[in-house]
C-alpha cells in the first residue's frame, strides 16, 4: 500500500514537472511575472506620488492657515457665543414698546425654546451628519473642492452647522481658499471645546432669516417666528418651521416681506414656498417626518400664517423711539466710561471723550440685547397724541422760503405751529408722557426735550415771586409797584424796556398776588430788580436751567423769561413740579431701568432731590397761582376742565407772541404746554378774525390734555389731596398801600388786609408811616397834592393821602410818576386821595375857547399842564359874577339858567388864572306883538218904508284881522327856536379875585 502511493505520487510529480516545463507555462510565468512587476512598481508611484500630492496639500494647507493665531478656548468660545442681539424698549409696567433702531433685529433663545420641527429640519437640510462628525464631513468638502476646480454649475455646499457658525462669528464670508482652510481647521477645534447641543444653539440665534412684516433684517430662529409669523420658536408648526428653516439658502429671495414690510406678491413668494417643498421632502427622505405628515405639510397653505405687515416702532412712536435711545445710550456711556475709571463729568467737559463713548454706547445697544425700561405711559400718551392730533386751534401754517442743498434751489417749506408738551409726576419726576411735535416727517426735533426757547411770564414765579419770598421781601399780598420807571436799563444802555401786555397800562401800587394772577410785567421787572444783588438765578441753577448765558445774569427782562437761548419745556415742567413738590426739585428722568440679555439690572435709576424753595415759600407761591385759574390770565382753561382738583398754573407770552405757554400742577402732577412756530413768528397772525389769541390756545389746548389725562388715570392725575400749609405759614394783616404793619391812620382809612407770609423770612413788624394830608387835586385825571396856594373850590378832601418819602420808597432807585401809584383804576382809588406835589410851570394858564348848544355852555381844555379847574363867569352891567368852578375831572361843560354873556377861565394848581375865554351870549327874547280885537259886525237894519226910497248906502267892508306876527326863522328842526347867540369879542376884563 505504501509502494503504491510511492509510485501514484512519483507519477503526479513528473505529469507535473512535464506541464510546467512546458512553453506555455513558462510564457504565462514570465508574463504574470512582468504584470506583477508592473503593478508592484505602480503601486510604489502611486504611493510615493499619493504622498507626495498629500504633501503638497498639507503643505497648501498649513500655508493658508499659517497665519492664524491659536486661539484658546475662552476666546472662541466668547466669540461664537457674542452674537449681537437687539436691544428692547419697554413702555411703564413692562408693557413691550419693540425693539429699537437697528440694520439687524435678533433676539436671543434657548435650544429647548425651540420646536422640534425646527431642530429636525435643519439637520435634514444643513447638516445630515451633525450629531456624528466632528466639525466637517471629509466627503462634502472633497465634493465641494471637485465641483470648484470643474467649475459645476450644481453647488451643493460642503459646510457643516460648525462651519456656517465659525463663518459668521469669527471668520467672514469673503469666498476664498484661505477662509475655507481656516473654516476647517477651527470648525474641528471648536467641537474640542463646545458640545453639539451649544453648537447648533449658538447656530440658531445667528444665522440670518431675511426680513420681518416690518420690513427690518432679522436673524435668529425667535425673531424669525415672531417677526415671520407672529408666535414663538418654540410653537412653529411643521410647514412654518420647513419654511423658516429654508430661507438661510438664500434670504432675500426667500423671505416673505419687501424692505417696506409689504407681502411680496404671489410670484415673490413663490421661491420661499418652493424651497419649504424641498425641505419637507428631505425630512421626509431622512426620515424625520412620516408620508402622512409629508403629505399634510405640502398641502398647508403657508401665506395664510404670514404676520400682516405693519410699521416699525419708530414710525409708530417717532419721538418716543428717538428719546428713549438717546437717554438710554447716554447712560451706557457713562457706564462705559465709568468702567473705563472715566469721570462723567468729563463727557460733559470734554466733546470728543463724549463722542467716543456715545458711540461705543450705540454699538453696545445695538448688539447687547438690553431691556430698555421707560417710564412713559402707553395709554397716556396715545391719549395725549390723539388730543393733539384732533386739535383744531393751532393757528395758520406758514410757508418758508428754504434752500435744498441737494437740488441747489431755494423751496417752499412748511411751517406749521409746533406743540411741546409733558407730564410729570411731581414726588419723582417720574415723565409720564410727552407731546414731541406735530408731525416727526415734518420737523424731527422733539419739542418737549430739545427744543430751547424763551419761556416768558412762566419765568416770574420761578425767579422772581419765589425768590422775593424766599429771600425776605414780600408776602403774597405785599403791594408791588407796575409803573414805568424813567431810568436806562443798565443791561442795555437804553431806556427801560419793559411794557404790560397794554402798552399803556400803569396800575400801580397792586398786591403781588393780584400782580402774579394778571401778569404785569411792570411789577415783576420793579421787584426782580430789587432783588438782583442777592443773585436769584442761583434759584433756576439749581433746577438745571443749563442754557444760562452770561449776558442773562445782568438783564431786567430776564424776568419776564427774556432769555439769550431759552429752556426746554423738560426744564421748565421739572421747576414748576419743583414747587408742587414742596420746593424739593427731583431731576426728572425717562429712563427706569435697563437689564442685560440675562435679566440682571444693568441701571436703575434713583432720585435725589435738591432744595430750592422752602416748603413755606413753594406753598405761598402756589396759593398765588391758585388765582390765575379763578380770576387770572388762565380762566379759560379753568371753565372748560371735566374734573374740580386743587391747581395752581401760570400763563406766559412772549415778545411779539412768538411763544404761548401753559404750565399747570396739582399736588400729584405737572402739566406743561408750549406754543410756537420753529422759526420765531407771531402767533397773533390772523386769518380775518379767525384764530384766536395764542393765550386762549394754550389755555384750552391744556385743559384737552387735562381731561384726556384724567379719562386715562383719574386717581392719578385727581389724587383727592389738595395743597397744605406747612407749618412756617402764617397770615398776617398789614397796610395795603405799604405792606407795613397797621398804623391807626392805615385803619381809620380802612386798607388793612391780610395775606399770607412765611414767618421764617419776613412778616410785617414795622407800623405803617406813610400817610400825611388828604387833599388833593386833579390834573390829567392824576392825583396830585394840593399847594397852599390852590384854590380850595378844587380841593378833594375827606380820604387819607401819603408822604414823599412813601413816593420815594416805594419807586425805589427805578423812579417814575409817582401820580401814577394811585390811579383811578386801582383798588385803593377812594381811599388813597393823595400823591405826589405837582411841579407848576409858574405860568399863567391859556386861554380857553367857549361855545353854547342851546342851554350848555362848553369849552376847550387849557393847553396848560396843570390846571386844575375852570370857572364859569357871567357879564352884567352889575359886574362880572361867578357861576361854577368845575374840577379838571368834570365834564368841561355848564347848564346856563337864561339869557345873559358868559365866558369861562381856567385855573392851574398855584391859583393863576387864564385870560377870559371868548363870550357866549344868549339874548332875550323879542315881545310878540299884540294884535287887533277884530270888531264885531253890527246887525243889519231892517228897511223902513220910505214915501221915497233913498239910494242904499254901500256897506263898510268888514277889517281883517291882523296876522299874528310870525317868530323869526330858526334852524330847524327846533319847534320854537330861540333867539341864536351873538358872540363878539371878549371884553377887555380885569380876572375876578380868586376866592378862598
Amino acid at each position: 500500500m505504501n509502494d503504491q502511493v510511492k509510485n501514484w505520487m512519483k507519477q503526479v510529480n513528473e505529469s507535473w514537472n512535464r506541464w510546467t516545463n512546458g512553453s506555455l507555462i513558462k510564457g504565462i510565468r514570465i508574463t504574470s511575472g512582468v504584470i506583477w512587476n508592473l503593478a508592484l512598481l505602480l503601486l510604489i508611484v502611486l504611493l510615493v506620488g499619493g504622498a507626495f500630492v498629500g504633501s503638497v496639500g498639507a503643505g497648501y494647507f498649513a500655508s493658508l492657515v499659517d497665519q492664524e493665531p491659536l486661539r484658546e478656548e475662552d476666546a472662541m468660545r466668547n466669540s461664537i457665543l457674542s452674537y449681537e442681539e437687539t436691544s428692547e424698549v419697554y413702555f411703564a409696567n413692562n408693557v413691550y414698546l419693540g425693539k429699537i433702531r437697528t440694520d439687524l433685529q435678533r433676539q436671543e433663545t434657548k435650544l429647548n425654546e425651540v420646536s422640534p420641527y425646527v431642530l429636525d429640519a435643519v439637520y435634514a437640510t444643513e447638516d445630515e451628519y451633525f450629531e456624528v462628525h466632528d466639525g466637517i464631513v471629509p466627503k462634502a468638502i472633497f465634493r465641494g473642492l471637485f465641483q470648484d476646480v470643474t467649475n459645476s454649475d450644481s453647488q451643493t455646499g460642503g459646510s457643516t452647522l460648525t462651519q456656517q457658525l465659525i463663518k459668521n462669528q469669527i471668520l467672514t464670508n469673503e469666498v476664498s481658499y484661505e477662509r475655507k482652510a481656516k473654516e476647517i481647521l477651527l470648525a474641528l477645534r471648536i467641537e474640542k471645546f463646545m458640545n453639539k447641543e451649544e453648537i447648533l444653539e449658538a447656530y440658531l440665534n445667528i444665522i440670518p432669516y431675511g426680513r420681518n412684516a416690518a420690513g427690518t433684517n432679522i436673524a435668529g430662529i425667535e425673531t424669525a417666528a415672531e417677526g415671520i409669523f407672529n408666535v414663538k420658536a418654540k410653537d412653529l408648526t411643521l410647514p412654518q418651521a420647513a419654511f423658516i428653516a429654508g430661507i438661510p439658502q438664500a434670504p432675500f429671495a426667500h423671505t416673505p416681506f419687501t424692505n417696506l414690510g409689504e407681502l411680496k406678491p404671489d410670484e415673490g413668494l413663490e421661491p420661499g414656498i418652493n424651497r419649504m417643498l424641498t425641505v419637507l421632502y428631505r425630512m421626509k427622505e431622512t426620515n424625520y417626518i412620516t408620508e402622512d405628515e409629508y403629505n399634510a405639510a405640502i398641502a398647508y397653505d403657508i401665506k395664510k400664517d404670514f404676520r400682516a405687515p405693519e410699521q416699525s416702532i419708530r414710525v409708530r412712536y417717532p419721538f418716543l423711539t428717538d428719546e428713549l435711545e438717546n437717554q438710554a445710550k447716554q447712560i451706557i456711556a457713562e457706564m462705559l466710561a465709568e468702567k473705563d475709571n472715566i469721570d462723567s463729568t468729563r463727557l460733559e467737559e470734554e466733546a470728543k471723550l463724549n463722542e467716543k463713548y456715545l458711540i461705543l454706547a450705540d454699538r453696545a445697544m445695538r448688539e447687547n440685547g438690553y431691556r430698555i425700561h421707560s417710564t412713559i405711559d402707553k395709554d397716556m400718551y396715545d391719549a395725549h397724541q390723539k388730543v393733539k392730533d384732533n386739535f383744531k386751534e393751532f393757528g395758520p401754517t406758514r410757508s418758508l422760503e428754504v434752500y435744498n442743498s441737494e437740488t441747489g434751489e431755494n423751496e417752499m417749506k412748511e411751517l406749521p405751529v409746533q406743540i411741546g408738551s409733558m407730564l410729570m409726576e411731581n414726588s419723582t419726576g417720574r415723565i409720564i408722557s410727552f407731546i414731541g411735535g406735530r408731525d416727526h416727517n415734518i420737523e424731527e426735533t422733539n419739542h418737549a426735550t430739545q427744543a430751547v426757547r424763551q419761556n416768558g411770564s412762566t419765568m416770574k414765579p420761578l425767579l422772581v415771586y419765589g425768590p422775593a419770598i424766599e429771600l425776605g421781601y414780600i408776602g403774597a399780598g405785599s403791594p408791588v409797584v407796575d409803573v414805568i420807571p424813567d431810568v436806562m436799563d443798565v443791561s442795555t444802555g437804553k431806556p427801560w424796556p419793559v411794557r404790560n401786555f397794554n402798552p399803556d397800562q400803569e396800575l400801580g401800587i397792586i398786591p403781588a398776588r393780584q400782580a402774579l394772577a394778571s401778569s404785569q410785567n411792570l411789577a415783576a421787572s420793579r421787584l426782580y430788580m430789587k432783588i438782583k444783588d442777592k443773585n436769584p438765578i442761583s434759584f433756576l441753577e439749581k433746577m438745571n436751567f443749563t442754557e444760562l448765558h452770561k449776558f442773562d445774569y445782568g438783564a431786567s427782562a430776564l424776568a419776564l423769561g427774556g432769555m439769550t437761548n431759552g429752556v426746554t419745556i423738560q426744564q421748565n415742567t421739572n421747576a414748576y413740579a419743583t414747587m408742587a413738590n414742596s420746593g424739593q426739585y427731583v431731576p426728572s428722568y425717562m429712563i427706569e431701568k435697563i437689564e442685560d440679555a440675562d435679566g440682571d439690572i444693568i441701571f436703575q435709576h434713583k432720585s435725589q432731590s435738591v432744595p430750592v424753595y422752602s416748603p413755606q415759600t413753594a406753598y405761598i407761591v402756589t396759593d398765588m397761582l391758585r388765582d390765575v385759574l379763578s380770576e387770572g390770565t388762565g380762566t379759560r382753561a379753568q371753565s372748560l376742565l371735566k374734573f374740580q382738583s386743587d391747581f395752581a398754573a401760570k400763563t406766559g407770552t412772549t415778545s411779539f407772541a412768538n411763544d404761548a405757554w401753559f404750565m399747570g400742577y396739582n399736588p400729584s402732577i405737572t402739566l406743561s404746554v408750549w406754543m410756537g412756530y420753529d422759526k420765531e413768528f407771531n402767533l397773533q397772525t390772523s386769518k380775518n378774525g379767525r384764530y384766536l389769541q395764542p393765550g386762549t390756545r394754550a389755555n384750552m389746548f391744556w385743559a384737552s390734555l387735562m381731561n384726556a389725562s384724567y379719562d386715562v388715570n383719574p386717581k392719578l392725575i385727581d389724587s383727592a389731596i389738595e395743597f397744605k400749609a406747612p407749618k412756617g405759614v402764617v397770615s398776617r394783616s398789614f397796610c395795603a398801600i405799604s405792606g407795613l404793619a397797621p398804623s391807626n391812620e392805615c385803619t381809620r382809612a380802612g386798607l388793612v388786609t391780610s395775606d399770607l407770609f412765611n414767618a421764617d423770612t419776613f412778616v410785617p413788624s414795622k407800623a405803617d408811616d406813610s400817610f400825611v394830608s388828604s387833599s388833593y387835586v386833579m390834573i390829567n385825571n392824576k392825583r396830585y397834592r394840593a399847594l397852599p396856594s390852590t384854590p380850595r373850590e378844587f380841593v378833594v378832601s375827606g380820604g387819607v393821602g401819603v408822604n414823599k418819602d412813601f413816593i420815594d420808597r416805594m419807586l425805589d432807585n427805578l423812579g417814575g410818576d409817582g401820580s401814577k401809584l394811585f390811579p383811578q383804576n386801582s383798588s385803593f382809588a377812594n381811599r388813597v386821595v393823595s400823591e405826589d406835589t405837582f411841579d407848576a410851570d409858574g405860568a399863567s394858564p391859556g386861554a380857553v375857547s367857549a361855545t353854547l348848544s342851546g342851554r350848555t355852555l362848553s369849552w376847550s381844555n387849557s393847553s396848560s399842564s396843570d390846571v386844575v379847574g375852570y370857572r364859569v363867569y357871567s357879564r352884567s352891567s352889575g359886574g362880572n359874577r361867578l357861576l361854577s368852578s368845575v374840577k379838571e375831572a368834570g365834564s368841561n361843560s355848564y347848564q346856563i339858567s337864561g339869557p345873559g354873556e358868559y365866558f369861562v377861565v381856567a385855573v392851574d394848581i398855584t391859583g393863576k388864572q387864564s385870560p377870559a375865554s371868548n363870550t357866549a351870549m344868549i339874548e332875550a327874547p323879542k315881545p310878540e306883538p299884540i294884535p287887533e280885537p277884530t270888531p264885531e259886525p253890527k246887525p243889519k237894519p231892517e228897511p223902513i218904508p220910505e214915501p221915497k226910497p233913498e239910494p242904499k248906502p254901500e256897506p263898510k267892508p268888514e277889517p281883517k284881522p291882523e296876522p299874528k306876527p310870525e317868530p323869526k326863522p330858526e334852524p330847524k328842526p327846533e319847534p320854537k327856536p330861540e333867539p341864536p347867540p351873538v358872540i363878539t369879542p371878549p371884553p377887555v376884563v380885569t380876572p375876578p379875585e380868586d376866592e378862598e
